[in-house]
Parts: C-alpha cells; structure tokens; sequence
C-alpha cells in the first residue's frame, strides 16, 4: 500500500518540517494514506475478512493499517479526529509474569513500584547482561540492563478525514513520550477541547492541547504510583473518562497501586485494580472502587451509573463479570489469588476466589464483603462504551457496547446488552451481537454518531500495524438522521461564544454529550440560576439530572449552593431524590444529614442507597441507628443497600455501637458489624469469632485473616480451632493458618489437638499437618489467600517437641492422606525416632502413595540404611516408588565401577519413567564418576537402542556435567530445522498426570483458560477433546510451539493466492488433502481445490507459542496429555 511520511528529511517523499522545539522535532510525524481507489481498497480489505455484522448495520474500513499500528486506546475529539495510542513498550518494555516464573513470589511482594524498580534494576544489572542476552540490546551500547528499558515509548496517532470522504486519510503523531524503566503501556487517553490526558503507568499525565500543531506537550502527573507488580499483561492503567460531575475518572488492573496524590497523600492498593477520580489538576482525589482484576473500560449511563466488565481469574470453571461499580465497592479480586502460592511446594492449592465461590452473582452463604457480579458475561472484555442518546439508530437507545477480546478476531465479538432496575442496583434484561470478525481494542462514538472500534488485528502482542472500523446503521435504519446530524453540529458548536439562552435549552436535548456539554459550560460561567431553573421544571427528568450535577460542580468552591439541592431531597421524583442526595454526600454537605436522614426509610432502594452513602460521607454520627434501622429492614435482601450502610457506618467510624451488636439477636446487624469493623481495620471484630452462627464467625475470620489482617485478633481467630462444632472449610483453614502466624506454643498445642480429632475431613488434617510439617521454614506467602507474609521466625524444634509423642498414632492410621502427610512433616521438621516405624510401612504398606511418601521422607532423614532402602526401592512392583529410589540414587556413595552394574539393568528392561529418574540421578553425581557411562548411553541413543522418551533427560544429564567432550557428542542428537524440530525430544516421555495438571492449573500457560478438554474449560480456542484421534504427536507438538503453522477449523483465518491471481481471505471450517472450505463474508462457504491454491498464509494464532512460556520437559508433559485425549 502506498503511503507517504512526512519527517525531516528529502527521501520516499518527505517533507522537512521547521521545528521549533526538542519535542517537536522527536515527535512530529505525518503519514499521508493514499487517495488512489481508497474506497475500493477499504471495500476490498473489509471483503477479505469473515465479518459478520448483525441486521440493520454495515462496517466500512475507516482508517487503514499504515495508519493505526497497535492501537490500544481510542478516544474521538469534537470535530471527528481520532486519538490512537500505538504502543511501542509492550514489544520488549512490558513483561508478563507468565514468562517469568521465577519472579512470581518477589512480584507478588512488590509494595510500591519503587519496589518494582529496585527489581529490575537489580535483575537487569549491567554485570548480568550475559545471562540476560534474550533481552534486546536497544540502547546498543553492547550490555542488555535496565537501562534497554528506559528506549522504547508510547505513541499517540491522531488520525483525520481531511477530505471528508469517510475515509482516514492523514496520520499525525502529537505525542512520543513516556519511557522510563517502570513505565508501562499506555492504556486509556481523553481528549478535551484546551487538554489530554494519557493513562501510562506509574502516572495519569495531563498534557497541555493548544500547540498550533497538535502536540500535545506540558507532560504533568496528576497521580503516581500505579503499576505495581509484574502481572499478567494488558491490566494496566486504562479508560480515562470525564465524568457527569466534571471529574477525571480512571482505573488499573490487578497490578496494583500505590499511589501518591498531588497533595501528598499516599493511598496504598497494591494487590488490587482500583478505579479512581479527581479533579483535572489532581485535586480530591477519591479511590471510588477496588478489588477489581482488569475491568479495562467502563461507561457511565444517563444517570450517572458506572457498569463495567470484568476479567476473570483464569481458573477452570469461571467466567468474567458483569458489574455495577459503586462508591466503596470491594469487587472481590486480589493478585495473590492469581500466581506465587500455587508454585511453591511448601504451600497448597486452595484457591479462595474460586474455592469460596467469590467469583458468582450472589448465592446464599457467598462472602458478605464483596460486591458480587451482575452476572457472568463474556470473555476478555476491553471497550465499553453507552450511547448518548442520539448514535447509531432508535433500536440502539439505552445499550451499552462491550467488546469481547479473545486474541482472535473469529470469536472475538462486539455485544450491545441493557439493563433494568434491580433494588439499588440492575439485573441483566438483553443482548445482541453486533459484529464478530475483528478484534477491537478501545472503542468510541464519534460526534455524527457512528462507532468506531480499534482493531488489533490477531493475536496479543503488538506487530506495528492495526485498523480502525467504522460501524454505522444502514440508510434504511438510520431512524434518527435528522437528531444525528442536529448532534454532530451542536458537539462542533463553540460553546464559550453560546448565548445562556442556548445553553439552557441544550440542557434538555437528546444526547448526553450535548446535555454536558451545556452543563460544563454554564458551571464554567457560574450560571447557577439557570442550573436551577432546569432543576424546578418537571417536564423533563435528565435535564433536571445535570442541572443537579451542575449546581454541585459549582458548589465545590461556594458551599451556599447546596442549600438549594436540599428542597430536592423531598422531590415527587425518587430520581431526582436520589440524584440530589448523592451530589450532597460528595460534596459532603453536612447541613444536609437532618432532612437526608428519614430518607433512609424511602420505599425507593435507589433512595435509600444515595441516602446511606451521603449520609457517610458527611460522618453523620446522628444517623447510626437510622443506618442500623436500614439494616434491619434490608434483611440483607440487597447487597447494595447494606454495602452502602457498611460503608456508611465506617465513615463515620463509631466502634463502640457496632461492636456493641456482637450481642444482637439480628442476625442482619451482626454480619453489618463484622463488614464495618473489617473496614476500619479494628479488632473489636474479634467478639464475632464468638457468634452461634457459623456464616458469621467465617466472615469475622475473613475480615482479621486476610489482605493486611487485623494481627490483634489474630490469636483470637487461632482459637476457633478448638471449637468442634465449626465445619466450614473457608474458616478452619484460616484459623490454622492463624496458629502459624501467631506462632506460640499455645498455638502449636491447637494444631496438634485439631489434627488427632476423628471427625474432621483429611484434607483439612492434612492441612493441619503440612502447617506443622513446615513450621520452621513456613512459605513467605499465606497459605490461605498467597499474599505475600515474608520470613516467619520459627523453630521447628518447639513442634517436635509437641508432635514427637502422638507421630507413632499418626504412622498407625488408615487414611492415606494422613500417612502421606505425615511421612512429609517428619521430614521437614527432621524427627528421627520414628524412621523404623517409617521403614516398616515403606516395606510392607500396600498403597505406592505411602510407600513412596515413605521413602521419600527416609531419604530426606538421611537414613543410614539408605542404600538398602534404594536397592528395595529399585524393586518395588509400583514403577513410581522405582522411579523415586532410581532418582535418589545420587544421595549414595556408588563408585564409578559399580555404576554400570546399576544402570545397566535398568536401561536394558525398566519403563521411561525409571530410566528418566535414573538421568536425573546421574546428572547430580560427580562427572569424573559418570563420564564413561553417558558416552555409552549417548552411543546407544544415537543407535536408536534406547527409548526416545528419555532423550530431552539424557542431554539434560550430559549438559550438566560441563564436559565440552560429552557435550559435543550431543550434536548428533540434536534435530536440525523448524523451530518444532528443535523440539522433538519433547515427542515421547511425558508424564501423563503432570501434563494433565499443567493444562488444568498451571497459572502461566493457561491452558484451560481457551480450551476444553471435555466438559471444563473455555471456548475462545477449539475444543480439544479428541485431539489425539484427529492430530499426531508430531502436529500437536507442532500446534504448541508454532500455533500459527496449524489452523483448527472455526479457529483461525488464512490467506490465500489462487492460480488466476485472485486473492481469499477467510476462516477454515474444514480442510482435506484436495480442498478448503472458507467461511468469508459470503453467506455461503466458498470451496477451494487445494490445486488451485498458488500461496497460503496463516494469519498469527492468538495462542502464544508454548516454547516462550513452557520448559522443554513441561511441553513434553502436555503433548504426553495432549495424546491420550483420544
């Protein structure tokens, strides 16, 4: 495609451009597309694609790839023009901890992204450039550090139709910034009329927008500290948005904030997404909600109501949520919920978002401090927007769009749905899908009405280039041209040179962007009585709304004004009830609690909600009991109304009347107490561990074990595991955990008592006995929620002690776990008078399991009967007990002549799993020991005389013995061309059971995460049930490490160059040896003779290759999985 780019220099058509400043010359760019048969180009593009679009709407290519590359966010300014931020950091710059394993539990340590930065810093130090080689050496001064890091930065495009003929014909980059070793991708950008401002974490950055070039300059942070860990990619900052009040609202995903306002507060979230506000400049700053994962984009309604979607935790069984984001809300995500915990062997896999059931709409016995979801909707949800009023057509009114992001443009989709009324907040009423075929990013409604979407493209990572699509309804559909076009004229207007007259009309119009344009305008010129007498008629009910909001905009700086909101809070219309109410309570007008108050008992939830909240905000210490009333009569029925009394009665922070409700026989006010001291962070809480209903005392548990913990209570909550009557798994767990923080004897005495009671469940005695087992060198993160806790100083020795006398009963017991569980805590804490009773069962107990936990801990004790308990081990009839003592052989003085005799057997009739042990073994022995050995098993496998299942564990073995002879003799082995090929000693020796654990638990890869392997997982990719009937070892191999070279039908699209010089784009849904078929935008499925076909290109897989997030042997595991799905 042609193209021209304007830069400062006389080649392919540049035109020098007079700069006058550094940022000017760094930044400006032009890029001109085009004008020959753009149309036809754009038709031509859009036809290639299996676009589906719904009924009544069509899709025209708006801006072309040369345009647009990697387009994360989107934002559209009054005279049409679109803003683009291209990122450049996500090529190298942005990590995603799921290549980087080993820094899980650090990352999830990280406080404050000057903890991030100590990080890197010390991770890439010059002094480690050699083993850092993989990063690109961008500053080319020969050393790959952090200092690479500090390059690349992000890009802002704005992109015109400066010919008017619907088609993007000019591209100016104004903005080419932000490059700091900490900076991270740019996510959200708004455009006003004088100003910009640019979500890139660590900071939201306003920009100054009057330079005559469209620069936009004057970088200032007007809040820092976002961004906190290294956690998955894409959950930085995003969705900046102005808001009804005139406030700047935006948020960040899982990795974190804390956060340093412009006055010098510090606000510390660092284990959870937050979505916050504040004034232009910084000022008043608020966190409005946390506890979100990566909601991305969010959208305000005509009421000012904030619906979002939010992204799941990609764990089996779960799906994103829809939610109503309110002032307060706790969403109920946490990072230490995503990795860390579940990848260090001395913690367990109890995972509280999805064990607890957190992840649901509400369901009795749910966690009572969480907001829960709407409903569960679509996968990887990105940009969100509403429609004003007047876009697209009548049938689109009151609809929000949501994109649907699934890495791949196929099942990627845009949805519009609506909602309706729901006590204080909404329930789910309908949905249509738009369009599928492309993968949006950021989408936005531009000023004439039509939406435009970003496209990605394929895939997730960024590959310089993108488009930008235009959805519009048809000329038979477009019902409201006539409003569209009045619209677009009036966002154009200058509202600074409208007379008020106008201005005050507009307050009544059709469209929410008008409405506030009007509204920020009269409050710019301090037009309070026009304000007001859009609030006193009754004819119209949103022109009302802004004139409330306006008058409270105009109130922040003369307080007076809100006396006349106060009439309002008696308005026939609960709307407008509640709209007043809530503008009183953010501008904490005090004055107003009295006549707010008996609105608590409003027959309207809505009322009552605003009511609540106000009523906190001004800490209205006259409204508890009114507040507590609420309470009761909610019955917690709506978990709006009693989450915006908890929040209420926190605010006003009384504890001695809420702490004073542990004797309440209202089961409501008691779970209200318990959620309100949880907030304020106070241990009065404790009494509840005390109640009679057990829903109560584990949701008093939750409140002093998690996050940062009440360590105060935590005593307390140790204690509850001496009362028998409690079952729940959410509070036991919790109050074992409790005992290892705690750490004292008196705990350590609880444990032992709760783990030789008989009636409770053997996971939790197993539990019980891990905790004991690694009491002396316990995980730094938290075995119940993975935050990260640091060192605990303990002393095994003070458990040996207690346990010493009961361990002989424990050897004794039927239950498998127990024995197992058991056989793992002598060994971690060392105890070494049982080890005849440990012999005797590793001898003669008929379960591998035991015998081989057995085995396992006699090893770790060093028994001086080892070498005898190994040789026993070799001939055990279980092949996995073989498999332990053959991979232990190297704690055993073996000579170098005895070795053969060992081995020899063993790779002449033992399984793989025997002989990989074995390797395994050899490879920890000395080299002068083993050198002759490996020589002869390298023969042998050169000779194709051993398995090739053990050839990945033989090289293994040579490699680490560093002998450049052994070594070399390796090339013989090594298979030679594709990247699969590299690979192949992956194709055979897996382990089945490990390869199906990593598929369905393994937080990096995500396996199940995409696909199903029958009957659980997701949708986004195909369904790999029966996979090994339909592909070899070899083509799975191959789907795993190059994705893209494998096209499963429905899943993946293609280009083709047919014979006679056509050209095909379209989705495979089937494919033999002598033909395609393609689902294009053609309703019916065009066939291809493969004897046709010239050329073919697979369009990149959305799935990353495995190569980049697997380790050889682990790929090995899910291709063993993988084949036995037959």
């Amino acid at each position: 495609m042609k193209q021209k780019i304007l830069l400062a220099a006389g080649l392919m058509q540049l035109l020098a451009i007079a700069c006058t400043s550094t940022q000017e010359k760094t930044t400006y760019q032009v890029i001109f597309e085009d004008q020959d048969q753009i149309a036809e180009r754009a038709k031509a593009a859009k036809e290639k694609l299996p676009i589906k679009i719904t009924p009544g709407m069509v899709i025209t290519r708006w801006a072309s790839d040369s345009l647009a590359p990697d387009p994360v966010a989107i934002d559209i300014d009054d005279q049409g023009a679109i803003y683009l931020n291209s990122t450049n950091r996500g090529k190298v710059s942005e990590f995603d901890i799921r290549g980087h394993r080993d820094w899980m539990t650090e990352s999830i340590g990280f406080k404050s992204v000057e903890d991030r930065k100590a990080f890197l810093h010390k991770t890439f130090a010059p002094e480690n450039s050699d083993k850092n080689a993989w990063l690109p050496d961008l500053n080319g001064d020969g050393i790959h550090d952090w200092h690479d890091l500090t390059i690349e930065k992000e890009e802002i495009w704005k992109l015109e139709d400066k010919n008017g003929d619907g088609y993007a014909d000019q591209g100016t980059r104004i903005l080419n910034q932000f490059n700091q070793e900490v900076t991270d991708v740019a996510g959200g950008l708004l455009v006003r009329k004088k100003d910009a401002f640019v979500a890139v974490g660590p900071d939201l950055w306003r920009l100054d927008n009057t330079n005559k070039k469209g620069l936009w300059t004057n970088a200032k942070s007007i809040a820092t500290g976002f961004a906190v860990h290294i956690g998955f990619g894409g959950h930085g900052m995003s969705s900046v948005i102005e808001g009804p009040d005139g406030k700047i609202y935006w948020q960040i995903g899982d990795i974190g904030a804390n956060i340093t306002t412009v006055d010098g507060r510090n606000l510390p979230n660092p284990n959870s997404g937050v979505l916050v506000r504040s004034n232009p400049d910084g000022t008043d700053f608020e966190i409005v909600a946390y506890g979100i994962r990566n909601t991305h984009e969010f959208a305000f309604d005509h009421y000012g109501n904030i619906i979002s979607s939010d992204n799941d935790g990609d764990h089996p069984g779960e799906s994103e949520r829809l939610v109503h984001i309110v002032e307060g809300a706790d969403i109920g995500w946490r990072s230490n919920w995503q990795y860390g915990k579940y990848t260090d062997p001395k913690n367990n896999l109890y995972k509280v978002w999805m064990d607890e059931k957190l992840y649901l709409p509400r369901w009795e016995g749910q966690a009572a401090y969480i907001i829960p979801p709407i409903r569960n909707y679509h996968n990887g949800p990105t940009g969100m927007v509403f429609n004003p009023g007047t876009a697209l057509g009548k049938k689109w009114q009151n609809k929000f769009f949501l994109v649907e992001f699934v890495g791949n443009a196929n099942n990627s989709h845009i949805w519009a749905f609506d909602l309706k009324p729901k006590g204080a907040s909404f329930d789910f009423k309908s949905e249509v899908d738009v369009v599928s075929g492309i993968l949006p990013t950021g989408i936005r409604f531009g000023p004439e009405g039509a939406l435009y979407a970003a496209d990605w493209v394929n895939g997730w990572d960024a590959k310089n280039f993108g488009r930008v699509w235009k959805l519009d309804v048809t000329a038979e559909s477009n019902d409201l041209a006539a409003e569209r076009q009045k619209t677009k004229e009036l966002i154009q207007m200058d509202y600074a040179k409208a007379p008020v007259s106008q201005l005050s009309e507009l307050l009544f119009y059709g469209d929410m962007r008008v409405r506030q344009k009007a509204q920020f305008e009269l409050v710019a010129r301090g037009e309070s009585s026009i304000l007001n007498q859009a609030i006193s008629q009754k004819d119209n009910q949103l022109a009302r709304v802004h004139g409330i909001w306006g008058i409270g905009q105009l109130a922040r700086n003369k307080p007076a004004l809100n006396e006349t909101l106060v009439p309002l809070i008696q308005d026939a219309d609960e709307e407008i009830q509640a709209q007043a109410i809530k503008v009183l309570g953010d501008n904490k007008f005090s004055s107003a609690s009295a006549s707010i108050i008996p609105r608590l008992a409003s027959s309207t939830p809505r009322v009552q909600f605003f009511a609540a909240q106000a009523l906190g905000r001004m800490g209205a210490s006259h409204a508890v009991n009114p507040l507590l009333d609420l309470i009761k009569q909610n019955q917690d029925q709506d978990v709006y109304l009693r989450h915006a009394a908890v929040l209420a009665l926190s605010r006003i922070g009384q504890v001695e009347p809420i702490a004073a409700l542990a004797t309440s026989t209202n089961r409501s006010l008691r779970i209200a107490a318990v959620l309100v001291l949880r907030r304020m962070k106070n241990p009065a809480v404790a009494q509840f561990l005390q109640d009679s209903d057990e829903y109560i005392v584990t949701e008093a548990a939750r409140a002093i074990h998690d996050d940062e913990s009440i360590v105060e209570a935590l005593p307390a909550l140790a204690q509850t595991l001496a009362v028998n009557k409690w079952t729940s798994e959410a509070l036991i767990r919790r109050a074992i955990n409790a005992c290892l923080r705690v750490g004292t004897a008196k705990e350590i005495d609880l444990l032992v008592a709760y783990i030789q009671r008989q009636d409770i469940p053997d996971a939790l005695r197993a539990e019980g006995i891990a905790t004991l087992g690694t009491w002396g060198n316990p995980s730094v993160l938290d075995r119940v929620d993975g935050r990260y806790r640091g060192q605990l100083d303990r002393k095994s020795a003070d458990v040996v002690a207690k346990v010493s006398g009961i361990i002989p009963r424990f050897l004794k017991s039927k239950n498998l776990e127990v024995l197992t569980a058991t056989g793992q805590l002598i060994a971690e804490l060392g105890i070494q008078d049982v080890k005849s009773e440990q012999t005797q069962l590793f001898l003669n107990h008929p379960s591998p399991k035991v015998r081989a936990s057995q085995l396992s801990s006699l090893i770790a004790l060093k028994d001086q009967n080892l070498p005898l308990l190994l040789t026993k081990g070799i001939e055990d009839i279980d092949r996995n007990v073989r498999a332990l003592a053959l991979g232990s052989l190297d704690k055993i003085a073996i000579s170098k002549n005895q070795l053969p005799g060992i081995i020899n057997p063993i790779f002449e009739k033992g399984s793989v799993p025997e002989q990989q042990q074995l390797l395994q073994s050899i490879a920890k022995m000395p080299a002068d020991q083993t050198q002759d050995v490996l020589a002869d098993l390298i023969a042998r496998m050169v000779d194709n005389k051993l398995p090739a299942g053990i050839k990945l564990d033989l090289m293994e073995a040579v490699e680490a013995t560093k002998s450049e002879m052994l070594v070399a003799k390796l090339d013989a082995l090594k298979t030679k061309g594709t990247l699969t090929d590299e690979y192949k000693d992956a194709l055979y020796g897996g382990n089945l059971q490990v390869g199906n654990a990593i598929f369905y638990r393994n937080q990096s890869v995500e396996c199940i995460r995409c696909h199903n392997a029958g009957g659980e997982g997701g949708v986004v990719g195909p369904s790999l049930k029966g996979i090994a009937s339909r592909l070899s070892r070899e083509q799975i191999l191959q789907a795993l490490i190059e994705p893209s070279a494998r096209i499963a039908p429905g899943y993946g699209m293609i280009s083709l160059v047919l014979t006679d010089g056509q050209e095909v784009t379209g989705t495979v849904i089937q494919e033999t040896e002598g033909e395609i078929q393609l689902k294009t935008s053609e309703a019916e499925p065009l066939r291809i003779a493969t004897a046709r076909i010239k050329s073919r290109e697979n369009y990149p897989s959305s799935m990353p290759p495995m190569g980049s997030l697997m380790s050889k042997r682990e790929i090995r595991d899910v291709v063993e999985f993988l084949s036995s799905l037959k």
